[in-house]
């Protein structure tokens, strides 16, 4: 079969559909013009490469003929990488959930030649099943709506595009001064205190609520908002969410144990999850945080790295047509592996019985281990139990390397790998591993390379090209793994790059007339609307990362003007914060950071300085900063600083030391 139009794309999801029998066309002006000339409604299909019901749904619709012929002859047929076009992903996803209550992916929308949406969906089966319209019913049915409704089809759209469009105004109200415990409450109502988590199933380890909660544990000292994430944590790492043969986390459990994962690995889930048990780790010091970041980190090195430094977007769920089955075991196949004996030690210790816990195979899990028991029944330490299951481990993982691999989304996104390298650097500091810290400069260097072009920042590298102009989460996050890179290292030189991405923000993308960050630069691509949210997902919304490296910049640079700016975010989304706090959690940590007890910490000198800054990482500091002053041969001193009030400098390490504890 010959291929359509997304065979010249770089998008690994547009590649898959490239020989479809669609007559697809990627987002573009050709593609509008093409409708209004012929006029046509158009169809948008929106997913991403590692989408497991993606999969699903073009190999029974668009890889059919049927279907394919309807959508050709009365349709334009459009795909988008929702990866790549968020902005594009986050309008229409706005209006599947206006028009269904729900949202997802694949996401589907049909418009008008202007792009207004009239009608939308998520997965849609070829024909009529699990409650869901066909394909075949449905385009007969809505191109002849369109045809033959033409002012019932009007009237739908012009009122989408209006609630699209409703007020990026503030109304001035000011946020509760109890909002902060507001959201903490909500979650402890939904809190799962069995397994951990919020909410019954599907969960999904949204990192996000974890690190809200250690900022409310450190402004409040309520035990409970701690116990809340050590529960989730532990649960996680002990549930198939977390790959216990070759490391790295899923996506999301279909369970409430954490049992059952959705297999696809996204590269922001690592990154989050790294802050978040790096974090807990400097509170708590349990040694299984520590673990599970190290496994993590030689996860995403092993299997996400480019040769030249960035980290790839994501790993598919499915193999073989299957979802799961890379990952999934029998229990003669651990048996056989392992030889009998072993095999039955780690059998009993993951879960892995003749039965399965898993349509009739076993995803390896210690949700119900008793390590104490292991070690009575079989008569060896706790230490040699370890040994002996690292070591049918690595047996294990060299044995799934010879399973066809699931595919890698090899973009380079610029957004997720500036949680990355926030990542990195904040663990390398932690955890005083100069590797970890390596990789988070090469990948900077990398983004710096090969996605900033002539003072322009890009969203997505593939395959040689940088494309698309980057949006306000790629500068949020690229300017988080900066200051985290310069709270690791004190090297001055991130102050710079800091300072001129927060330039970038304040003069690209900044509503001057009623405050925050739209989601797109004044030069891009004019979609329905400039979406401008506050609202956080699997990941920080833009505008509440921004105004909190924002805060976090100021107190670093000495710079008052970007504390105001950060202030007027918060103003900005004052309504949203008041009526959704837990999802502007991301925000709220900004509101908690206003209300503390910041240092500013001034250390000045060489070799000793070096020593305060690997203190000042050993313990839990969410909103202190610190400065090195390399250049000068004055003697070594510490200088802290708050509420706009310096003390008189210490020089001796044990003042400085219990001053900072």
């Amino acid at each position: 079969m010959s291929p359509n139009r997304l065979i010249n794309e770089k998008s690994p999801y547009l590649l898959q559909h490239a020989y479809n029998p669609v007559d697809w066309f990627p987002w573009c002006e050709e593609a509008f013009k093409r409708a209004n000339e012929e006029n046509k409604p158009v169809f948008v299909s929106i997913g991403y490469s590692t989408c497991h019901w993606c999969h699903v749904m073009e190999k029974e619709s668009f890889e059919d003929q049927q279907v394919a012929n309807l959508l050709n002859e009365h349709f334009i047929s459009i795909k988008v990488d929702r990866e790549e076009r968020p902005d594009i992903d986050s309008i229409y996803m706005n209006v599947c959930q206006m028009l269904t209550g729900q949202g997802g992916w694949p996401l589907h929308v049909f418009l008008t030649a202007d792009q207004k949406p009239f009608f939308a969906g998520t997965y849609f089966p070829k024909e009529r099943k699990y409650g869901s319209p066909g394909m075949l019913d449905l385009l007969p049915q809505l191109f002849d709506a369109y045809k033959k409704e033409t002012d019932r089809i009007e009237k739908i759209s012009e009122q989408l595009t209006v609630a699209l469009k409703e007020s990026t105004s503030s109304s001035g109200n000011a946020i509760p001064s109890n909002i902060a415990d507001v959201a903490y409450n909500e979650l402890a109502n939904l809190f799962d205190s069995q397994y951990g988590g919020f909410g019954t199933a599907p969960k999904f380890p949204t990192a996000g609520q974890l690190l809200f909660l250690l900022r409310y544990f450190h402004a409040t000292k309520e035990d409970n908002a701690l116990n809340m994430v050590e529960i989730t944590l532990d649960g996680i790492a002990r549930g198939g969410i977390y790959d216990h043969i070759g490391f790295g986390f899923a996506r999301y459990s279909t369970d409430e144990m954490w049992l059952v994962p959705h297999f696809e690995k996204m590269l922001y889930d690592q990154a989050m999850l790294l802050h978040a048990y790096t974090e807990t780790y400097q509170i708590t010091n349990v040694p299984q945080y520590k673990a599970i970041v190290y496994d993590t980190i030689q996860f995403i090195e092993r299997e996400m790295l480019h040769p030249e430094g960035g980290f790839y977007s994501a790993i598919d769920a499915d193999s073989e047509g299957e979802e799961g089955t890379y990952y999934i075991w029998s229990f003669e196949e651990i048996i056989e592996t392992l030889g009998p004996e072993e095999g039955f030690l780690f059998a009993k210790a993951f879960d892995i019985t003749k039965e399965g816990n898993f349509e009739s195979k076993n995803i390896p899990n210690l949700i119900y281990t008793d390590a104490g028991h292991l070690v009575d029944k079989y008569g060896i330490s706790l230490d040699e139990l370890e040994d002996k299951l690292e070591r049918s481990r690595q047996k294990l993982f060299a044995f799934r390397q010879n399973r066809v691999s699931p595919h890698v989304d090899d973009k380079i996104l610029t957004s997720w790998n500036g949680l990355t390298i926030a990542a990195l650097a904040k663990a390398g500091a932690t955890f005083t591993e100069p590797k970890f810290i390596d990789l988070a400069t090469t990948c900077l260097q990398f983004i710096e390379h090969y996605l900033m072009k002539e003072d322009k920042l890009y969203a997505r590298y593939r395959d040689g090209e940088a494309k698309h102009l980057a949006y306000l989460d790629d500068y949020a996050y690229l300017l988080f793994g900066i200051i985290e890179l310069h709270q690791a290292t004190g090297n001055d030189q991130y102050i710079d790059k800091a300072k001129n991405i927060a330039h970038i923000l304040l003069t690209q993308f900044e509503d001057l007339e009623n405050g925050g960050f739209y989601f797109t630069n004044n030069n891009a691509e004019r979609l329905l609307v400039r979406e401008k949210s506050a609202l956080d997902n699997a990941y920080p919304s833009g505008n509440g990362m921004a105004a909190m490296q924002l805060w976090r910049l100021s107190k670093i640079a000495g710079d008052n003007v970007l504390a105001e700016k950060a202030e007027q975010i918060l103003t900005a989304f004052a309504d949203d914060i008041t009526a959704y706090p837990t999802a502007v959690l991301s925000l709220l940590n900004v509101h908690l950071a206003f209300s503390s007890k910041v240092r500013e910490i001034k250390i000045t000198g060489n070799q000793e300085a070096y020593e305060v800054l690997s203190f000042l990482h050993t313990t839990y500091r969410p909103y202190d900063v610190w400065t090195i002053n390399q250049k000068t041969f004055a003697p070594f001193s510490v200088q802290i600083c708050q509420n706009h009030v310096c003390q008189i400098p210490l020089k001796k390490m044990a003042d400085i030391i219990e001053e900072l504890s």
